[in-house]
């Protein structure tokens, strides 16, 4: 299981590395944004989801992604969008780790494959500004 976990880690990073130092930020947002669907795909794996709903679920992150992309977000300064979402991971992180591991299974799937997602599409919108920014 380890050699299989390395030998994915090498080719995730043989992938990554030349486009995080590509001088345009695009290949990276573009392979993220691979990525960032692939853990939608997972994430409704995870959850118990058919193959057809995890793929669902993968869809919908790359299509809010991709909005974001096509709306400009990368490129816009979003500090009042940061504020919250900040905010909104320590109060719900905090929630979660009150509410313990018996809490998980109380809080709706819905609300679970959702917050997921949003995650997901955020962390893909925050590395993408980051490295329109810049890396250096």
């Amino acid at each position: 299981m380890l050699k299989q976990r390395v030998i994915t880690a090498i080719v995730l990073l043989a992938i990554l590395l030349p486009a995080l130092f590509y001088p345009s930020p695009v290949p990276f947002c573009a392979v993220m944004l691979v990525l960032i669907a692939a853990g939608g795909w997972e994430w409704g794996r995870l959850h118990g989801l058919g193959q057809p709903a995890a793929f669902g679920l993968a869809g919908i992150c790359l299509a809010l992604c991709a909005f974001a992309w096509a709306a400009g977000w990368l490129v816009q300064p979003t500090p009042v969008l940061w504020l919250v979402v900040g905010m909104a991971w320590v109060l719900g992180g905090a929630w979660l780790v009150q509410a313990g591991v018996e809490g998980w299974p109380r809080i709706p799937m819905a609300v679970r494959l959702v917050g997921g997602v949003l995650a997901l599409s955020l962390a893909w919108l925050a590395a993408a500004q980051a490295r329109f920014i810049g890396i250096n």
